[in-house]
């Protein structure tokens, strides 16, 4: 009897450690680097007891100035940076020396690289112009896409954007000359329809043939095998709306969406329809042995004091998510006549309870990601 318990509690304990190596090679590309595979294995059991908070642009500017080495709104006030860097590489399809946000590109290789050397992750997202007017990322162009596919009047010349795309991309290293992974999202907010490659131009079968060419063009032809593919959608009813557009298992290695709430929105109503989303996709992540992420959010110029701590996070409390990421900290912008950030900087009403929002144990900030080694096991 003895000796039968002994075997089966051996047993369970290979099995068991089977699957956390198992986890780890889900990664649809299975040349994935090895730095990339230790990423996406560590996200998934860190993602069991916290959620990583992120900020798009961060390193780069803030609320009432620009390029200030190692600023940061966030820093200002918690003194810790955040533990995901979300950029946008708009414009390199043009080989403009700045992206769509008028950051230059080197400053931008140069802050990815200053924060995966202190361990944190990178999320790049592609605002890409329209490649058959020549119109930006918002001219909805009816067939678009359908001219980026092989045989397309406009494949010849995307193909070009992707091979300037993937220079960039390669061009990201360590210290030991190791390809820095990327959480890449293309196409993003795929249920909505204001981009070009969103669902008033396009068919769900075009958008699935052009991620299967994209994603299989920059592994294949281009050798980037440090890519984490990121599908993304916005709002969505219903986990047959998530998947309109999805494109297989065998092409994606995070299920992710984008929520902002809005001055028309209660608190409530933005907690429970986020919580709603956010239990599909996490059913759907863990049937699918996908992370899960919510990977735009954030409230303009941030209006409720509160918000960190009674909104959001009742709101994403209850989810194994990798990642919360907020957008952009534009500050003025003439354009639109108005403040646009979604970050509290020094002297902003939430800052307090953004203060509170990073002591919560199971938020993490880089300092304490940075403790986890999560590129190297």
């Amino acid at each position: 009897m003895k000796r039968n318990s002994l075997f089966i509690l051996c047993c369970i304990a290979y099995f068991a450690t089977s699957f956390k190596t198992s986890f780890a090679q889900l990664l649809s590309n299975k040349n994935a680097t090895k730095e990339t595979v230790t990423l996406f294995k560590n996200l998934n059991e860190l993602s069991k007891k916290y959620v990583l908070f992120g900020h798009q642009d961060d390193l780069a500017y803030g609320v009432n100035w620009k390029y200030q080495d190692k600023r940061s709104d966030i820093k200002d006030i918690v003194n810790d940076y955040p533990a995901v860097y979300g950029w946008d590489i708009g414009r390199i399809e043009h080989g403009s020396l700045e992206n769509i946000d008028n950051v230059p590109f080197s400053k931008i290789k140069e802050y990815i690289q200053d924060g995966y050397k202190r361990g944190a992750v990178i999320t790049l997202s592609w605002h890409f112009d329209n490649p058959l007017t020549g119109g930006s990322s918002w001219d909805t162009t009816q067939n678009t896409i359908a001219s980026i596919l092989p045989g397309g009047a406009k494949h010849e010349l995307y193909k070009t954007w992707l091979d300037k795309a993937a220079a960039f991309m390669q061009s990201l290293k360590g210290e030991k000359n190791e390809a820095i992974p990327i959480l890449f999202r293309p196409f993003h907010e795929a249920s909505g329809d204001w981009f070009w490659w969103g669902k008033k131009t396009t068919t769900a079968q075009q958008f699935k043939e052009a991620w299967k060419f994209t994603i299989n063009y920059l592994r294949n032809d281009k050798q980037l095998n440090q890519l984490i593919m990121v599908y993304n959608v916005n709002d969505f009813a219903n986990e047959e709306e998530f998947l309109a557009h999805y494109p297989g298992d065998d092409l994606v290695d995070v299920l992710s969406f984008d929520k902002y709430q809005f001055d028309n929105q209660t608190k409530q109503d933005f907690i429970s329809t986020t919580r709603k989303q956010l239990t599909l996709l996490t059913e759907l992540a863990k049937n699918k042995n996908k992370l899960a992420a919510f990977a735009e959010t954030g409230f303009e110029a941030v209006p409720d004091k509160h918000w960190w701590t009674e909104t959001l996070w009742p709101a994403i409390k209850d989810f194994q998510i990798s990642y919360v990421l907020v957008w952009r900290n534009a500050g003025y912008m003439p354009s639109m006549k108005k403040m646009h950030y979604y970050a509290p900087y020094k002297g902003q009403k939430s800052e307090k309870d953004f203060l509170k929002f990073y002591q919560n144990e199971k938020i993490m900030f880089e300092k304490k990601l940075g403790l986890k080694n999560i590129y190297h096991n």
